[in-house]
Protein backbone atom coordinates (compact mmCIF):
# COMPACT_ATOMS: atom_id res chain seq x y z
CA UNK A 1 0.00 0.00 0.00
CA UNK A 2 1.08 3.68 -0.85
CA UNK A 3 1.56 5.38 2.43
CA UNK A 4 0.22 9.31 1.72
CA UNK A 5 -0.36 11.90 4.12
CA UNK A 6 -2.86 12.95 3.49
CA UNK A 7 -4.68 9.41 3.22
CA UNK A 8 -5.83 10.33 -0.29
CA UNK A 9 -5.21 6.52 -1.35
CA UNK A 10 -7.81 5.76 0.78
CA UNK A 11 -10.63 7.99 -0.01
CA UNK A 12 -9.74 7.53 -3.88
CA UNK A 13 -9.95 3.90 -3.48
CA UNK A 14 -13.75 3.97 -2.20
CA UNK A 15 -14.41 5.97 -5.51
CA UNK A 16 -12.95 3.42 -7.50
CA UNK A 17 -14.67 0.66 -9.55
CA UNK A 18 -13.56 -2.88 -9.27
CA UNK A 19 -10.96 -1.68 -12.40
CA UNK A 20 -8.92 1.13 -11.04
CA UNK A 21 -6.71 2.59 -13.34
CA UNK A 22 -3.58 1.24 -14.14
CA UNK A 23 0.07 2.19 -12.26
CA UNK A 24 1.39 4.63 -13.80
CA UNK A 25 4.95 3.47 -15.82
CA UNK A 26 7.41 4.18 -18.04
CA UNK A 27 5.68 2.90 -21.09
CA UNK A 28 2.09 4.54 -20.34
CA UNK A 29 3.67 7.51 -19.40
CA UNK A 30 4.84 8.05 -23.36
CA UNK A 31 1.27 7.68 -24.61
CA UNK A 32 0.50 10.50 -22.14
CA UNK A 33 2.60 13.25 -23.76
CA UNK A 34 0.82 15.88 -24.75
CA UNK A 35 1.30 19.50 -26.27
CA UNK A 36 3.12 21.41 -24.06
CA UNK A 37 2.45 25.32 -24.74
CA UNK A 38 4.36 28.61 -23.77
CA UNK A 39 1.38 31.69 -22.47
CA UNK A 40 1.68 34.85 -23.43
CA UNK A 41 5.01 36.39 -21.69
CA UNK A 42 4.60 40.51 -20.62
CA UNK A 43 7.10 42.23 -19.01
CA UNK A 44 5.29 44.64 -16.43
CA UNK A 45 8.18 47.07 -16.55
CA UNK A 46 6.86 48.25 -19.45
CA UNK A 47 4.21 49.70 -17.27
CA UNK A 48 7.11 51.81 -15.31
CA UNK A 49 8.38 53.31 -18.77
CA UNK A 50 9.03 57.20 -19.41
CA UNK A 51 7.56 56.56 -22.98
CA UNK A 52 3.74 56.13 -23.38
CA UNK A 53 4.09 53.92 -26.34
CA UNK A 54 5.68 51.42 -23.86
CA UNK A 55 3.01 51.46 -21.00
CA UNK A 56 0.02 51.32 -23.98
CA UNK A 57 1.70 48.27 -25.68
CA UNK A 58 1.96 46.56 -22.07
CA UNK A 59 -1.39 47.34 -21.06
CA UNK A 60 -2.76 46.04 -24.49
CA UNK A 61 -0.94 42.79 -24.25
CA UNK A 62 -2.83 42.14 -20.64
CA UNK A 63 -5.65 42.60 -22.79
CA UNK A 64 -5.04 40.76 -25.36
CA UNK A 65 -3.88 37.71 -23.73
CA UNK A 66 -7.12 38.02 -21.31
CA UNK A 67 -9.05 37.89 -24.65
CA UNK A 68 -7.46 34.99 -26.53
CA UNK A 69 -6.03 32.92 -23.68
CA UNK A 70 -7.21 33.81 -20.12
CA UNK A 71 -4.05 33.02 -19.33
CA UNK A 72 -0.91 34.97 -19.34
CA UNK A 73 2.46 35.14 -17.35
CA UNK A 74 4.17 37.84 -15.93
CA UNK A 75 8.15 38.91 -15.03
CA UNK A 76 9.22 42.04 -13.41
CA UNK A 77 6.07 41.95 -11.39
CA UNK A 78 7.10 44.13 -8.48
CA UNK A 79 7.49 40.59 -6.05
CA UNK A 80 11.01 40.18 -5.24
CA UNK A 81 12.68 36.46 -5.90
CA UNK A 82 13.58 36.82 -2.32
CA UNK A 83 10.25 36.90 -0.84
CA UNK A 84 9.08 33.73 -3.16
CA UNK A 85 11.51 31.30 -2.13
CA UNK A 86 10.94 32.43 1.99
CA UNK A 87 6.80 31.90 1.18
CA UNK A 88 7.99 28.64 -0.45
CA UNK A 89 9.88 27.57 2.28
CA UNK A 90 7.33 28.55 4.86
CA UNK A 91 4.59 26.57 3.09
CA UNK A 92 7.07 22.99 2.51
CA UNK A 93 7.32 23.64 6.42
CA UNK A 94 3.59 23.79 7.18
CA UNK A 95 2.90 20.92 4.78
CA UNK A 96 5.47 18.84 6.22
CA UNK A 97 3.32 18.89 9.81
CA UNK A 98 1.84 15.40 10.47
CA UNK A 99 -1.39 15.05 8.90
CA UNK A 100 -3.43 14.51 12.36
CA UNK A 101 -2.30 17.85 13.37
CA UNK A 102 -3.07 19.72 10.22
CA UNK A 103 -6.88 18.82 10.20
CA UNK A 104 -7.70 19.04 13.93
CA UNK A 105 -5.61 22.25 15.14
CA UNK A 106 -7.40 24.86 13.59
CA UNK A 107 -4.26 26.40 11.80
CA UNK A 108 -5.02 29.31 9.37
CA UNK A 109 -8.29 30.05 10.35
CA UNK A 110 -9.62 26.28 10.75
CA UNK A 111 -8.96 26.24 6.52
CA UNK A 112 -7.36 23.08 5.97
CA UNK A 113 -8.70 20.55 3.57
CA UNK A 114 -8.02 17.46 1.46
CA UNK A 115 -9.36 15.41 -1.37
CA UNK A 116 -12.54 16.22 -2.16
CA UNK A 117 -15.74 15.17 0.35
CA UNK A 118 -18.34 16.05 -2.66
CA UNK A 119 -16.86 13.67 -4.74
CA UNK A 120 -19.12 10.93 -5.89
CA UNK A 121 -16.38 8.89 -8.29
CA UNK A 122 -12.72 9.35 -9.01
CA UNK A 123 -13.19 11.87 -11.92
CA UNK A 124 -14.55 14.29 -9.22
CA UNK A 125 -11.18 13.16 -7.18
CA UNK A 126 -8.53 15.87 -5.97
CA UNK A 127 -5.19 14.96 -4.96
CA UNK A 128 -4.39 17.71 -3.14
CA UNK A 129 -4.29 19.02 0.05
CA UNK A 130 -4.98 22.87 0.86
CA UNK A 131 -5.25 25.78 3.30
CA UNK A 132 -7.59 28.54 1.94
CA UNK A 133 -7.23 31.59 4.26
CA UNK A 134 -9.23 34.87 3.75
CA UNK A 135 -6.79 38.00 3.61
CA UNK A 136 -8.66 39.59 6.83
CA UNK A 137 -7.29 36.46 9.06
CA UNK A 138 -3.81 36.22 7.50
CA UNK A 139 -2.43 38.80 9.71
CA UNK A 140 -3.50 37.20 12.99
CA UNK A 141 -1.19 35.91 15.31
CA UNK A 142 -3.85 33.43 16.77
CA UNK A 143 -4.03 31.53 13.08
CA UNK A 144 -0.82 30.83 13.09
CA UNK A 145 -0.03 28.78 16.72
CA UNK A 146 3.77 27.76 16.26
CA UNK A 147 4.49 29.12 13.00
CA UNK A 148 5.66 32.05 13.61
CA UNK A 149 7.71 32.76 10.94
CA UNK A 150 5.37 32.01 8.73
CA UNK A 151 2.80 35.30 9.95
CA UNK A 152 5.17 37.49 9.13
CA UNK A 153 6.48 35.75 5.22
CA UNK A 154 3.08 35.37 4.40
CA UNK A 155 1.45 39.06 5.42
CA UNK A 156 3.86 40.44 3.29
CA UNK A 157 3.29 38.12 0.60
CA UNK A 158 -0.57 38.69 0.58
CA UNK A 159 0.19 42.76 0.54
CA UNK A 160 2.31 41.99 -2.73
CA UNK A 161 0.56 39.70 -4.52
CA UNK A 162 -2.99 42.35 -3.90
CA UNK A 163 -0.99 44.97 -5.24
CA UNK A 164 -0.16 43.44 -8.80
CA UNK A 165 -3.98 41.99 -8.66
CA UNK A 166 -5.22 45.29 -8.47
CA UNK A 167 -2.99 46.95 -10.70
CA UNK A 168 -4.03 44.04 -13.68
CA UNK A 169 -7.52 44.11 -12.89
CA UNK A 170 -7.66 48.21 -12.97
CA UNK A 171 -5.74 48.04 -16.62
CA UNK A 172 -8.68 45.16 -17.89
CA UNK A 173 -11.49 47.78 -16.40
CA UNK A 174 -9.37 50.97 -18.11
CA UNK A 175 -9.57 49.03 -21.62
CA UNK A 176 -13.64 48.86 -21.23
CA UNK A 177 -13.72 52.31 -20.90
CA UNK A 178 -14.52 52.26 -16.91
CA UNK A 179 -13.19 53.70 -14.02
CA UNK A 180 -9.68 52.04 -12.47
CA UNK A 181 -10.82 52.61 -8.92
CA UNK A 182 -14.20 50.12 -9.99
CA UNK A 183 -12.23 47.50 -8.69
CA UNK A 184 -11.13 49.13 -5.22
CA UNK A 185 -14.47 49.71 -4.44
CA UNK A 186 -15.94 46.37 -4.47
CA UNK A 187 -13.14 44.11 -3.68
CA UNK A 188 -12.65 43.17 -0.10
CA UNK A 189 -10.61 41.52 1.96
CA UNK A 190 -13.19 39.40 3.18
CA UNK A 191 -13.42 37.15 0.44
CA UNK A 192 -10.22 37.88 -1.50
CA UNK A 193 -8.03 34.94 -0.37
CA UNK A 194 -4.92 33.44 -0.69
CA UNK A 195 -4.87 28.96 -1.15
CA UNK A 196 -1.85 27.38 0.04
CA UNK A 197 -1.95 24.21 -2.46
CA UNK A 198 0.70 21.45 -2.12
CA UNK A 199 0.21 17.90 -4.38
CA UNK A 200 1.66 14.60 -2.92
CA UNK A 201 3.47 12.21 -5.40
CA UNK A 202 0.77 10.13 -7.10
CA UNK A 203 2.02 6.63 -7.77
CA UNK A 204 -0.98 5.32 -8.87
CA UNK A 205 -1.61 6.91 -12.06
CA UNK A 206 -0.69 9.99 -13.91
CA UNK A 207 -4.68 10.64 -15.03
CA UNK A 208 -5.23 11.18 -12.01
CA UNK A 209 -6.53 14.85 -11.22
CA UNK A 210 -4.22 16.85 -8.72
CA UNK A 211 -7.61 19.78 -8.64
CA UNK A 212 -10.01 18.69 -11.16
CA UNK A 213 -11.01 20.68 -14.53
CA UNK A 214 -12.63 23.87 -13.30
CA UNK A 215 -12.92 27.61 -14.07
CA UNK A 216 -12.14 30.16 -10.81
CA UNK A 217 -15.14 32.27 -9.35
CA UNK A 218 -13.38 35.37 -8.93
CA UNK A 219 -12.03 38.15 -11.32
CA UNK A 220 -8.93 36.92 -11.50
CA UNK A 221 -6.08 34.76 -9.94
CA UNK A 222 -2.26 35.22 -9.63
CA UNK A 223 -0.52 31.80 -9.72
CA UNK A 224 3.00 31.12 -7.76
CA UNK A 225 4.25 27.89 -9.02
CA UNK A 226 7.20 25.56 -9.16
CA UNK A 227 9.05 23.76 -11.43
CA UNK A 228 6.92 20.35 -11.50
CA UNK A 229 4.13 21.25 -13.96
CA UNK A 230 0.66 19.63 -14.13
CA UNK A 231 -1.53 22.62 -14.97
CA UNK A 232 -3.24 22.00 -18.15
CA UNK A 233 -5.57 24.64 -19.82
CA UNK A 234 -7.83 24.04 -22.28
CA UNK A 235 -7.13 25.71 -25.32
CA UNK A 236 -8.86 25.57 -29.20
CA UNK A 237 -10.78 22.90 -27.41
CA UNK A 238 -8.09 20.86 -26.03
CA UNK A 239 -6.04 20.24 -23.40
CA UNK A 240 -2.57 21.67 -23.36
CA UNK A 241 0.27 21.71 -20.63
CA UNK A 242 1.67 24.93 -19.18
CA UNK A 243 5.70 24.91 -19.29
CA UNK A 244 6.51 26.52 -15.86
CA UNK A 245 8.79 29.79 -16.13
CA UNK A 246 10.50 30.02 -12.95
CA UNK A 247 11.07 33.49 -13.22
CA UNK A 248 7.31 34.21 -13.92
CA UNK A 249 3.79 34.21 -12.10
CA UNK A 250 0.88 33.19 -13.75
CA UNK A 251 -2.48 34.95 -13.81
CA UNK A 252 -5.54 34.10 -15.38
CA UNK A 253 -8.86 35.51 -15.15
CA UNK A 254 -11.75 34.56 -13.55
CA UNK A 255 -15.41 34.09 -13.84
CA UNK A 256 -17.00 37.35 -13.01
CA UNK A 257 -14.31 39.37 -15.46
CA UNK A 258 -15.91 37.52 -17.92
CA UNK A 259 -19.38 38.23 -17.41
CA UNK A 260 -18.50 42.23 -16.24
CA UNK A 261 -16.59 41.97 -19.87
CA UNK A 262 -19.54 40.65 -21.68
CA UNK A 263 -16.93 37.86 -22.80
CA UNK A 264 -14.54 39.84 -23.73
CA UNK A 265 -11.90 38.73 -21.35
CA UNK A 266 -12.69 34.53 -21.30
CA UNK A 267 -12.58 32.82 -17.98
CA UNK A 268 -11.02 29.13 -19.00
CA UNK A 269 -10.93 25.88 -17.87
CA UNK A 270 -7.66 24.63 -16.06
CA UNK A 271 -6.96 21.60 -14.54
CA UNK A 272 -3.81 19.75 -12.60
CA UNK A 273 -3.00 16.52 -13.31
CA UNK A 274 -0.49 14.63 -10.78
CA UNK A 275 2.91 13.42 -11.04
CA UNK A 276 4.22 9.86 -9.93
CA UNK A 277 7.31 10.63 -8.31
CA UNK A 278 7.00 14.33 -7.39
CA UNK A 279 5.60 16.43 -5.16
CA UNK A 280 3.64 19.90 -6.21
CA UNK A 281 3.66 23.16 -4.39
CA UNK A 282 1.64 25.82 -5.84
CA UNK A 283 0.24 29.27 -3.96
CA UNK A 284 -2.94 31.12 -5.35
CA UNK A 285 -4.05 34.11 -4.79
CA UNK A 286 -7.64 34.90 -5.33
CA UNK A 287 -9.26 38.45 -6.23
CA UNK A 288 -12.97 38.68 -5.13
CA UNK A 289 -15.68 41.42 -4.51
CA UNK A 290 -17.58 41.50 -1.67
CA UNK A 291 -20.74 39.18 -1.51
CA UNK A 292 -23.11 42.04 -2.10
CA UNK A 293 -21.33 43.14 -5.14
CA UNK A 294 -23.86 43.05 -8.44
CA UNK A 295 -22.03 41.68 -10.96
CA UNK A 296 -23.34 43.17 -14.69
CA UNK A 297 -22.13 43.39 -18.14
CA UNK A 298 -20.30 46.81 -18.75
CA UNK A 299 -21.88 47.02 -22.00
CA UNK A 300 -25.59 46.11 -23.47
CA UNK A 301 -26.98 43.90 -24.97
CA UNK A 302 -25.92 41.57 -21.70
CA UNK A 303 -25.01 38.23 -22.64
CA UNK A 304 -25.95 37.35 -18.35
CA UNK A 305 -28.14 38.53 -16.14
CA UNK A 306 -27.16 40.30 -13.20
CA UNK A 307 -26.10 38.80 -9.99
CA UNK A 308 -24.25 38.96 -6.82
CA UNK A 309 -20.83 37.54 -5.61
CA UNK A 310 -22.96 35.54 -2.87
CA UNK A 311 -25.48 34.09 -5.24
CA UNK A 312 -23.37 33.32 -7.51
CA UNK A 313 -20.53 31.39 -5.06
CA UNK A 314 -23.78 29.80 -3.74
CA UNK A 315 -25.10 28.27 -7.09
CA UNK A 316 -21.63 27.01 -7.95
CA UNK A 317 -21.66 25.23 -4.30
CA UNK A 318 -24.92 23.79 -4.86
CA UNK A 319 -23.98 22.45 -8.24
CA UNK A 320 -20.80 20.91 -6.85
CA UNK A 321 -22.67 18.99 -4.31
CA UNK A 322 -25.59 17.98 -6.41
CA UNK A 323 -23.60 16.93 -9.63
CA UNK A 324 -19.54 16.81 -7.85
CA UNK A 325 -19.03 19.68 -10.22
CA UNK A 326 -19.14 23.27 -11.34
CA UNK A 327 -21.71 24.66 -13.86
CA UNK A 328 -20.93 28.29 -13.04
CA UNK A 329 -21.54 31.12 -16.17
CA UNK A 330 -23.85 28.71 -18.53
CA UNK A 331 -26.22 29.19 -15.08
CA UNK A 332 -26.86 33.10 -15.75
CA UNK A 333 -26.70 33.45 -19.76
CA UNK A 334 -29.83 35.14 -20.67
Amino acid sequence: MIDSNPPLLHHFGALSSPNPPPPTTSSNLKCQVMEECQLPLIDLSGLNSNDQKEIVACAAAICRASSEWGFFQVVNHGISPELLKKMRREQELLFQTPFERKSTCGLLNNSYRWGSTTATSPKHFSWSEAFHIPLTKVSEESCYGEFTSLREVMTEFAAAMSKLARLLANILVENLRHQRDVIDDICDESTCFLRLNHYPACPISAEIFGLVPHTDSDFLTILYQDQVGGLQLMKDSKWVAVKPNQDALIVNIGDLFQAWSNDVYKSVEHKVMTNGKKERYSIAYFLCPSYDSLIGSCKEPSIYKQFTFGEYRKQVQEDVKKTGHKVGLPRFLL
